[in-house]
């Protein structure tokens, strides 16, 4: 004979303030695994959902990142030319070869200065970027000292909005227009003319990388096997999501310390739980005990504390996702170990995330409630009545 759940809750609710601490350590730990996973969540999505897939990245051969992959510049129009390369508004293959550099730019706050990406790219470059959408001014005027930034560094940066100069390379650079790019990798960069980028940085023989559009998947994979392949080119070819899905290594030294935080908070907040189920135990031993001579089994005692554990770690999980909720969609910024420029991204408590929490409580109230359970169904009867 089972127990009836209304026991359990009636028990929970008359120790309003023991249980109101447990759940709330619980919320604590449970707040702060999501922050950690929703940091996480957010800088995938940043890199993960950067590009499209009709794109080809092409880098100088064993070259891991842009910023360390410049090649010829005599080598772009045999890359523009290869067969599956489509074609642009004009008619002219979809090629961009394009340059990118770090600079430094203060902080609006007055926080310090921080390496932000600057690209330099040719017209065809934004055409390849569908996704990204002007908000506000114009683009850039090719052969010009215009830039266009991301929503995010006009926010973050000085001198970063509609009408600003900005200080880089050779000289000032006049902020013409912003950009949205849905919260991908591009959100933390800044764009204009190639062919003004090289001659301020002095790199009129080179780029950095070319950007190659395909006519469809198959072409693309095929382009991308077909420039690695080219002995007289000596590059390498990536799909452009590919690319980005690697540089989600710079997450790494945040996952590490996340799951460590988690682990330690978790073993805390389970010998919270535990505390709070062997207190009820000792209070409830004559309970305990008239429960057994009514007929209920030491089964039907240990399912019944087990689940009055999951039960107060449950409600932790739902103060901890609450208490996160304000900061969903907040943004902040990690430096990349690759590009070692910034890379902004927002906190994203996706379900995947919040299903991970509730999880992650229901553990914490299992490993605390299985133990004082245990000794709960194995009370003595006659010992319990005389406690």
């Amino acid at each position: 004979m089972a127990i009836p759940i209304k026991y359990n809750l009636r028990n929970l609710k008359m120790r309003k303030g023991l249980t109101g601490m447990t759940a709330l350590g619980i919320a604590l730990t449970v707040t702060t695994a999501i922050f950690l996973m929703a940091l996480l969540a957010g800088l995938d999505r940043a890199f993960v959902s950067t590009g499209d897939p009709l794109n080809v990245l092409v880098l100088r051969k064993g070259s891991i990142a842009e910023l360390s992959g410049g090649y010829d510049a005599s080598l772009f129009p045999t890359l523009r030319e290869l067969p599956g390369v489509a074609k642009d508004s004009k008619g002219e293959p979809m090629a961009s070869a394009e340059l990118v550099v770090v600079i430094v730019l203060p902080r609006k706050d007055g926080t310090g200065e921080v390496n932000v990406t600057v690209r330099g790219m040719m017209p065809d470059g934004l055409e390849m970027r569908p996704k990204v959408k002007l908000v506000q001014g114009r683009w850039f005027t090719p052969g010009q000292r215009e830039v266009v930034v991301s929503d995010s560094i006009q926010k973050r940066f000085s001198h970063a909005g509609v009408g600003d100069t900005m200080q880089f390379g050779k000289g000032p650079w006049t902020v013409v227009g912003v950009f949205d790019a849905g919260g991908s990798a591009y959100e933390s960069e800044i764009w204009g003319d190639v062919n003004q980028m090289t001659s301020d940085f002095d790199r009129q023989g080179g780029y950095s990388s070319a950007y190659l559009r395909a006519t469809d998947p198959v072409s693309a994979d095929a382009l991308k096997h077909r420039v690695s392949d080219d002995q007289r080119l000596k590059m390498d070819g990536l799909l452009e999501p590919e690319y980005y899905a690697k540089q989600t290594s710079s997450g790494a030294p945040i996952k590490f310390v996340g799951i460590m935080v988690a682990v330690i908070m978790a073993i805390g907040s389970s010998f919270a739980a535990m505390n709070t189920m062997y207190a009820a135990v000792a209070y409830r031993s004559r309970e305990i005990a008239t429960l057994r001579v009514i007929g209920f089994s030491r089964s039907s005692i240990l399912t019944s504390f087990v689940f009055e554990s999951v039960v107060l770690s449950l409600l932790g999980a739902a103060v901890g996702i609450l208490l996160m909720l304000p900061f969903n969609g907040m943004e902040t910024g990690t430096s990349n170990a690759v590009t070692f420029s910034e890379i902004v991204f927002s906190l994203r408590m996706t379900p995947l995330v919040v299903a991970s929490a509730v999880i992650f409580a229901v553990a914490m109230g299992l490993f605390g409630g299985i133990a004082p359970a245990w000794q709960a169904a194995r009370k003595d009867i006659l010992s319990a009545l005389r406690d």
